[in-house]
C-alpha cells in the first residue's frame, strides 16, 4: 500500500517498520498521518509473519507532535467534530498500545505532545542522548488528554503532576530516569542499538512473546485474588501444551536451538 506521510516495510525475518516520513515539518502529524498509521498497524497486526514492530522516523526529529494545519482546522470545528477527531487519535494510541507483537520506538531529536504518547505506547524505547521530550499542551490552552493514560502509566502520576503542568522540556537522561526510555545511545548509534535489541527479541518464541503481552495487559494493577491466580495458572498451562511451548521445552532439554530461532545477522 502507498502512503502519503509514512513508510512501511517487513523484512524476511519478521521485523516490521512503521516510519514517520514528514521530515520537512519535523514529522508533525495530523488526520492523514493518524489514519495511515492506524491502517498500517491493523495490517501488521493481522499478519502472522510480523514478529517485531519498529516505530521510527526520518529526519532530525522523531516528531514535533500535532501538525499546525491540523490544529488550525480543529479550532474551527464544533464539539462533536472535535470529539470525533480526538477519537481517531485515541484509536491510534490503542492500536499501538495493544499491538500483539513487541514494539520498539527509536527516538531522535524532539518527541513532543502526542509523539511522546506514541513512545509511551511502545514496549521498549531507545533514544539518542540528545533527544528531548515535552508535554507542551497547556502552553496553548489544551491538555494531553488522549495520551494521558499511557504517559501516566509510563512515568507515574508524580512526574505527570510536574510535566503536565509546567510544559517544560526534559532531556533524554530525565526520560530514562522516569522510565519513558529504556536505553540511551550516542548520536548516530540508534540503529545499531536497535539491531542489538532486535536480535535479543528474535531469539524468543514468537507465540510466547504475544502471550507475554496478553499476560501483562491482563495482570497489570489487578488484585492478587483467586481469580487472577486461576487465570495465570491457566495461561502457563495452555502455553506449556502449545506447539511452541512443547518445542521450546524439548529443545531446552535436548540442549539444541528451538525451531523458531532464526539467524539474527543482517537484520
Amino acid at each position: 500500500m502507498t502512503y502519503q506521510t509514512i513508510q512501511t516495510s517487513l523484512s524476511t525475518k519478521g521485523v516490521a517498520e512503521l516510519v514517520l516520513n514528514r521530515p520537512e515539518v519535523h514529522n508533525a502529524f495530523g488526520d492523514v498521518t493518524i489514519a495511515e498509521m492506524q491502517q498500517a498497524l491493523r495490517d501488521f497486526a493481522a499478519n502472522p509473519a510480523v514478529r517485531v514492530l519498529v516505530l521510527k522516523s526520518n529526519g532530525k526529529n522523531f516528531s514535533a507532535g500535532a501538525d499546525l494545519n491540523w490544529m488550525r482546522s480543529m479550532a474551527q470545528k464544533n464539539y462533536q467534530q472535535n470529539l470525533d477527531d480526538a477519537g481517531e487519535l485515541a484509536e491510534l494510541m490503542r492500536l499501538l498500545d495493544n499491538f500483539p507483537a513487541p514494539t520498539l520506538a527509536l527516538v531522535q531529536g524532539a518527541a513532543f505532545g502526542g509523539a511522546l504518547g506514541l513512545v509511551a505506547c511502545c514496549d521498549i524505547a531507545l533514544a539518542e542522548q540528545s533527544a528531548s521530550f515535552c508535554l507542551s499542551e497547556v502552553k496553548i490552552g489544551l491538555i494531553p488528554a488522549v495520551i494521558s493514560p499511557y504517559v501516566m502509566r509510563a512515568i507515574g502520576e508524580r512526574a505527570c503532576r510536574r510535566y503536565f503542568l509546567t510544559a517544560e522540556r526534559f532531556d533524554a537522561s530525565a526520560a530514562s530516569q522516569l522510565g519513558l526510555v529504556h536505553q540511551l545511545v550516542d548520536a548516530g548509534q540508534l540503529q545499531s542499538a536497535a539491531d542489538a535489541m532486535l536480535q535479543q527479541l528474535l531469539q524468543n518464541s514468537p507465540a510466547a512473546l504475544r502471550c507475554a503481552k496478553e499476560l501483562m495487559a491482563a495482570v497489570y494493577q489487578q488484585p492478587i485474588d483467586p481469580s487472577l491466580i486461576d487465570s495465570t495458572s491457566a495461561r502457563i498451562a495452555a502455553i506449556r501444551v502449545s506447539a511452541e511451548g512443547q518445542e521450546g521445552l524439548t529443545a531446552f532439554l535436548e540442549k539444541r536451538p528451538p525451531a523458531w530461532l532464526a539467524s539474527t545477522e543482517n537484520l
